[in-house]
């Protein structure tokens, strides 16, 4: 009780410094300081204090170990051209949006494939689009796979599940079902596929039916065309075309002798039995022989 009413001197002190000594102001600003000091001290405690149990509280989680993720090598997520060359002639140019290869293999993934087919002058003769593709660094091969399309130099459409082109033979073949469209609207499909590279020359392996147009016609038109054929490359020879030459005339056949008229013979001369040998021819001054005749059957005697 004596230091409460002490404290309330003290104040009254301070709120009247005109009528207290120096000594006496100096030492309450000294107190309130102290006290000032005290009270943040203690707050800065409090506070540390409440950190403290609320982390203690919380559950501490434990460090989760390192994962490797593998990623490409090389990665292109844009659009990228990859050409091939042949003795310096531009043999295909590949055009795709993404492009990966990993550091421990030699293939590269392209999705998806655009490829424009060039010929030996570098003219854009086909033309090629799938899914997918793969080929590897040295372009040996590209593998086309996924809803393969393929425009000939002659406007066949080809569309197969794969398409794979090597460069050891420069054939493009699959063992896919195949269907092709002609030019003409021919429908041709099977199982087995092998074209060059320009896709000019193409045959389908195994399987195959088609839907023709205007059969019936064009076989007409292919008869005629090879009937010509093969009139210009076998002409008639020169002994057919020549005129047939006249055979002399006898003597004979330009006055011809009429021949007797053969003697009409009787029922009784059909039923003569001859005595002469068969085989010998009777003499012209021999005296007759004697002829016996026989009446028919049935005749009355």
């Amino acid at each position: 009780m004596a230091q409460f009413l002490q404290n309330i001197q003290s104040i009254q002190n301070a709120l009247a410094p005109a009528s207290c000594p120096a000594a006496s102001c100096y030492a309450s600003r000294a107190s309130r300081n102290a006290s000032r000091k005290a009270s943040r001290l203690w707050g800065v405690l409090a506070c540390a204090f409440f950190t403290l149990f609320m982390l203690g509280c919380e559950e501490i989680e434990e460090p989760k170990p390192w994962i490797r993720v593998e990623r490409p090598q090389m990665l292109f997520t844009d659009t990228t051209l990859l050409d091939s060359y042949d003795k310096g002639v531009l043999n295909w140019r590949l055009k795709t949006a993404y492009l990966e290869r990993w550091a421990d293999k030699e293939i590269v993934t392209v999705r998806p494939v655009f490829v424009d087919i060039y010929d030996s002058i570098g003219e854009r003769v086909a033309f090629l689009r799938a899914d997918s593709g793969s080929l590897d660094m040295k372009f040996t091969y590209v593998y086309a796979y996924g809803h393969v399309y393929a425009l000939t130099p002659k406007g066949a459409s080809v569309r197969a599940d794969s398409l794979l082109w090597n460069k050891k033979d420069n054939l493009v073949r699959t063992a896919s079902y195949v269907r092709v469209v002609s030019e003409d609207g021919d429908v041709l499909q099977g199982v087995g596929f092998e074209s060059d590279a320009q896709f000019d020359n193409w045959k389908i392996l195994s399987n195959v039916t088609g839907i023709f147009q205007d059969a019936a016609k064009r076989m007409k038109d292919e008869d005629k065309r090879q009937a010509e054929a093969e009139r210009l490359n076998n002409p008639p020879s020169s002994s057919s075309q020549a005129a047939p030459t006249a055979k002399p005339v006898s003597s004979a056949s330009k006055n011809p002798v009429p021949s007797p008229k053969p003697v009409p013979q009787t029922n009784a001369q059909n039923n003569v039995q001859s005595n002469t040998p068969s085989g010998t021819r009777p003499n012209a001054g021999a005296a007759p022989r004697t002829l016996l005749v026989k009446p028919k059957s049935g005749a009355a005697k």
